[in-house]
């Protein structure tokens, strides 16, 4: 299978954004690592403070289940359970196109007209 990123949406109970973030951040998605998971990414927007996605990146989606399905996934569940509303509904993407691994543009110096 293609590698591809799971895009997670958790959406925080109400007074529960700020707890559910730091575990989606510090707990659940730190944990894909050990399952093959080659980066990982969590976001909140800024429109919705409740709203939580974690973006994971795997090299297939038989990793993404094992992590989904394992001991850190399912404890996440059940120790935040009340603090998210349910279900959580993943998407899994087909990776087609990325700038990872590509150089970085050089700075541009400005120039002053004097």
């Amino acid at each position: 299978m293609a590698a591809g990123v799971v895009h997670i949406p958790v959406y925080a109970t109400l007074f529960r954004a700020d707890v559910l973030a730091d575990g989606v951040a510090d707990f659940l998605a730190p944990a894909s690592l050990k399952y093959g998971a080659s980066k990982y990414t969590v976001q909140r927007s800024r429109d919705d403070m409740n709203k939580i996605t974690a973006l994971i990146w795997f090299n297939s989606k038989d990793d993404w289940y094992r992590f989904w399905e394992g001991e850190e996934a399912i404890e996440f569940r059940a120790r935040f359970m009340g603090k998210y509303q349910v279900p959580i509904t993943y998407v899994w993407h087909d990776e087609i196109g990325s700038d990872a691994g590509a150089p970085k543009p050089a700075a541009v110096a400005e120039s002053v007209s004097a």
